[in-house]
Formats: structure tokens, sequence, C-alpha cells
């Protein structure tokens, strides 16, 4: 929210107390990890935060609660649940020592008949966040605490140089302002767009002070060294606030040369992790794109032999210059999806997945159906073949593949592991395929409970999203259905290679979603491409260059549509220019809200509200 609105929503308040004082307001702290509340619990006070910084994430059901974004001084938070007289629906959590202004319901709403300004403020700010989609801030004040013997500054340097580069204020904090003020932290935060804090590995107490004072923190490794004990980690709230931890592990090799980097994974816990080369350009930009929200997410969703459409899309995509940051997908999506996220080209993609499917058909080993009507021995052979043991976190760019727990009945997100090994699963078409099975869980095709798993990837990427969704395109031959062939004509036709028509039924029925959810999950997504491959059953495996041009024609057709390029879709706009703070400036004025309280409540205690006297 524009520091203008804040202040006329601070200034109303203040005028208020000041003419009408309240004993039920009330003024406390809450520490780094602290829960301000929780989803579920009543919505009974109005908030305002004061100074510090508040986390929002949104539980999701059998997931990782979801980080929607930071609450900043000024802003009320919870209001919309408070006016409703509903539960909240988020956990709000202090992501630094903050301070936070209560007011009892009742009294707020006393207050607001006396002085409808003040409700007229708050509707403002309401209104504005309809608009914008969205309830709080993007994250713009960010640490880099180095846990390797090179200097990570440079690094840092060159991403602080791509975000000035695209017209952003932004600027590094590093040790040399341990012994300034607060205050002069604080205006540097409201004078710049993006805020990099910085720490090498040789100074601790200086990376445990940047932790604290961060909205979201990247701790820098070296894959080629193990891991040193954990530093530079957030306090409180392990659930919620852990998640904001994200590793870079920066290396000057590639990524096909490194070891593995899951003993990094194991001792940080990361929410999200990277992997840069030094000196590079392309994992410069690409970090400065995930800071400051321009970075792409990439979802496919499963279709079978439709899921060809998807390769046109990458293709289009390329030509158009569109970076890729994120990708992930269901079913045949996550198989096609994993291509890029390797670093294969597109001339590989297209080979690879043309011989996989095409020339050698891994569902063409017809069983007796006991458990499905392959055995999916060629798939196996295939995948190993293909990927061999590549592990998912050592892929170039992040990748997930969703596969459906029977045992559980929820989505299981494949982030780590062996990549065949999940695309196995994420495949594994109930009737058609057998079951993956991995520590008791039975594992089958994800587009059984999410075929366009949309809401997978906003947990990771805050930026634009882009989604391929052929599950609602036709995919079945009614005419197979209604008259099918006979056993022999079947057999000496050779149409036996795809299976029999039920493997199209059982296909389509697995990738079939309600409306509701498919609407809900395309309502994610920036730019939604849906291909037509018209005229392609779902089994029809060799329709291979019929399914790229029409995924083609569709992205092509999409992006053409946008008023701006895919990058810019969510970026925020550039703060007004405020000249920045000198070193020797005196300290900020106290917020018209924190002065008034400073009177009402002279011994400056600030205490939580179900502690505050009425």
């Amino acid at each position: 929210m524009h520091a203008s609105h804040r202040d006329n929503l601070d200034a109303a308040l203040a005028r208020i107390l000041t003419e009408t004082p309240d004993s039920r307001v009330s003024w406390f702290a809450l520490t780094e990890g602290e829960r301000l509340f929780s989803a579920g619990d009543p919505a009974d006070t109005f908030y305002i935060l004061q100074s510090g910084r508040l986390g929002v994430f949104t539980p999701r059901e059998g997931q990782q609660a979801e980080f929607v974004g930071v609450v900043q001084p000024g802003t009320p938070v919870g209001e919309m649940s408070m006016l409703a007289d509903t539960a909240h629906t988020a956990n709000v959590v202090a992501l630094r020592d903050s301070e936070v202004i209560a007011l009892p319901r009742d009294a707020f709403y006393e207050i607001s008949r006396a002085h409808p300004d003040l409700m007229a403020e708050v509707a403002r700010v309401m209104i504005r966040r309809t608009r914008q989609k969205g309830t709080t801030d993007f994250p713009s004040v960010h640490g880099f605490i180095s846990a390797r013997e090179a200097p990570i500054r440079p690094f840092v340097d060159s991403i602080l140089a791509a975000i000035e580069a695209e017209g952003y204020r932004a600027k590094i904090i590093d040790r040399e302002a341990m012994t300034l003020a607060s205050d002069w932290f604080t205006r540097v935060e409201d004078t710049h767009d993006f805020v990099l804090y910085v720490a090498e590995s040789s100074d601790p107490a200086w990376a445990n002070l940047c932790a604290r004072q961060v909205d979201r923190l990247f701790i820098v490794g070296d894959p080629a060294v193990a891991p040193p004990p954990q530093s530079g980690r957030r306090n409180g709230d392990t659930e919620l606030v852990h998640q904001l931890t994200d590793l870079i592990l920066l290396s000057p090799t590639p990524v096909s040369q490194r070891p593995r980097s899951q003993p990094w994974l194991e001792v940080m816990s990361p929410g999200r992790w990277f992997h840069c080369q030094d000196g590079s350009a392309h994992d410069v930009q690409r970090m400065a794109r995930i800071i400051t929200g321009a970075s792409v997410g990439l979802v496919l969703s499963g279709g079978g032999a439709r899921a060809y459409a998807h390769i046109g899309v990458l293709r289009a995509l390329r030509n158009a210059h569109v970076p890729i940051d994120f990708i992930g997908g269901s079913s045949m999506g996550a198989v096609i999806g994993a291509g890029p996220a390797l670093g294969w080209s597109q001339d590989e993609l297209e080979h690879r997945i043309q011989d996989a499917f095409v020339r050698k058909d891994p569902l063409s080993d017809i069983a007796v159906p006991l458990v499905a009507l392959t055995r999916a021995n060629k798939l196996n052979a295939l995948l190993k073949e293909a990927y061999g043991n590549l592990r998912i976190e050592d892929m170039a760019l992040p990748f997930f593949a969703v596969s459906a727990n029977l045992t559980s009945g929820r989505i299981e997100v494949h982030r780590e592991g062996k990549l065949r090994l999940a695309l196995r699963a994420s495949v594994a078409i109930p009737g058609v395929i057998p079951p993956y099975v991995h520590n008791g869980q039975v594992l089958v095709d994800g587009a059984v409970l999410r075929n366009f798993p949309s809401d997978v990837m906003r947990r990771f990427n805050r930026g634009p999203l882009i989604g391929s969704d052929v599950s609602q395109t036709r995919g079945v031959n009614a005419e197979q259905l209604e008259n099918p062939p006979s056993w022999w004509r079947w057999i000496m036709s050779g149409a036996w290679k795809q299976g029999p028509p039920i493997v199209s039924v059982l296909m389509r029925a697995a990738t079939l979603s309600t409306s509701a959810e498919l609407a809900e999950a395309r309502a994610q997504t920036d730019v939604l491409i849906l291909p037509k491959p018209e005229g392609i059953d779902i089994r029809e495996w060799k329709a291979f260059h019929p399914g790229i041009a029409a995924g083609e024609d569709a992205a092509k057709a999409a992006l053409a549509a946008l008023d701006r390029p895919v990058v810019d879709l969510r970026r925020p706009a550039p703060k007004p220019f405020v000249p920045a703070p000198a070193e020797n400036e005196g300290p900020v004025a106290p917020s018209p809200v924190r002065s008034v309280l400073a009177r009402l409540l002279p011994q400056r205690k600030p205490q939580r509200a179900d502690k505050a006297t009425s």
C-alpha cells in the first residue's frame, strides 16, 4: 500500500484518539517469529502495524501454508474478517520485532460511528486491496548471508545492478551500517524499492542481525563443501517463518558437474533452493527477477497425448524470449516440463519426447488387467534410460511433479528425490499404469486430484504464472466407444499398441476436473494458454507434430493479447523519489498514532491486547 494511504489512516486514528482518548486501545510488541493470530481465531480486534514487518500465510489442506505477502507499518491487518464477523483465514506472524496497535471490535465500531472518516479510510484500504487482488505488499527487504568461504558481495552487487537496470531504487546494506541507529534502517527501507542486506561468513554477529531485519532470507552456500551448522536462521514459528529462508548454491562449475545438493537441504531445510554459477549473467538476472516479482512460473497440465501441445507452448515462449524460472506439472505435463528444468534445448526436448513416446510407445506392453492394463516395464525402462539417478533438487531450475496419494487422499508434491520415480508416480493413470508404491503409500497420476497444479506453483513463485491447460479439450473418440472394433480387427490393425478403447475412458476420467476446480486453478494464472489439439485422442501417441502445432498457435495468440511483457505483469511500480537519508540524520519522528499513545500510555510499555486492561 502506498505510503500516503498509510499516512491518511494513521493520521485519522491519531486525531480521533487525541479528541476522544479511549483506554481500550492497547499498544504491544511482538518478537520475531511470534504470531499475531492464527487461521480460525476469532477476529474480534482491529490491528494496525506501527513498526516492523508481519508475514501473512494462508493454510492449505494437506499442504504447507502459502506465504502471500508482508504487512508494512501503518497498515491494518485482519480487518476484513473483523468487519465480516468471521474467523481469521490466515496466520500472521512477525518477521522481525514489531509493534502493533489494537482496538477491540466494539470500541472500533463506537469510534467509527462517531468519526465516519475512520471507516472511510479503512474502506479505501480494503477496496485498494481488492482491486490489486491481494491483501499485502510484496517483500522488498532481502538478506544474503554467506555460508561459504569465498565472498558473496560481488554476486549481490551484480543482482543490485540488475534490479536498478529495471528502474528501481535499490541499496545494499553491509556491516558498515552496524553502528547506525535503527531509525536510519527504517528510512532506507522507506526511500528504496528494494534493500539487500549482505553478510559474509566471517561476520556471524552481523549475519544474525541481518536475519532479523529482512522479509526474505537467502543463505548462499558452496555445494562442493559440506554445509556448516545452521546459521543465520530465523527464530520463532518454524513452520511458517522458516519457509521464508531460501538456499542459493553458488559455484564456479555448471550444475551438471556439481555434487548432490541433498546435504545442504538436510541441514538448511530451505523453503526454496536455487542453483547459480559465479559470473553467470543469466543467473544474476534470474535472481533479480525473483526479488522484484518478475520471475516466471510455468505450469503444465496432464492430458495424455494431447499434452504434446505443451512442447509447442515452450517453443513459442522461447522464440518470444520469455524467461522461465520455475516449472511444474502433473502427469504428462510433468514429463514434458522436466526437460527445460534440466536445461534441455528445444531441439533436445522434442527429440527425446518423440523418441520415447512415438517411436518406443511406453504404454504398449499390454497385460492381463489384474492391477492395470499395462505392465509399465517399458515405461520404467525408458524413464531410467532418460533420467538415470538424477535428483529433482539437483536440476537447473526449481521443478515439481504432482501425484495423487490414494493412501492419504491428498496430493503429493515431488520436489526432492529421484526424478524418474517422481515422474513414474505422476503418470500412473489408474487402471492403465500400475500405481507406484513408496514407503507404503500408493501413488497414482497427479491428474486424479490436481490436473492443473497452479496453486502449487503459486506457493513458490510470487511472479507471473503461465499456465498451459489441455484438461478440457475433447480427448475421447465417441465413435470408437459407441461402435468399438471387433477383437480380431483391433489386433490386425495394430491399434492394440494404443491399448483398447477403455484406455481412453480411464485416461479421460483421471484428468477430468470439475468446472469449479478448474476455474479456480485457471484464475491463479496471469497468462492462460488453452491449446486445442482437436481430433487427437488422449492415447494417440503418434499425433506428435499436430499436438505441437496446436500448442504453439495457442501460445502465440495468448502472448499477442498481452499489453506488456510477461515479466512485467506482477512487478510492483517504483516508489516516488524521496531523498535517501544521510547516515548522520537525526531520529525519525514517531507516527501520529504512536505520539498520541505515548501520551495516553506514558509508561511506554507495549503489551498484548489480551493482557491490556480495559
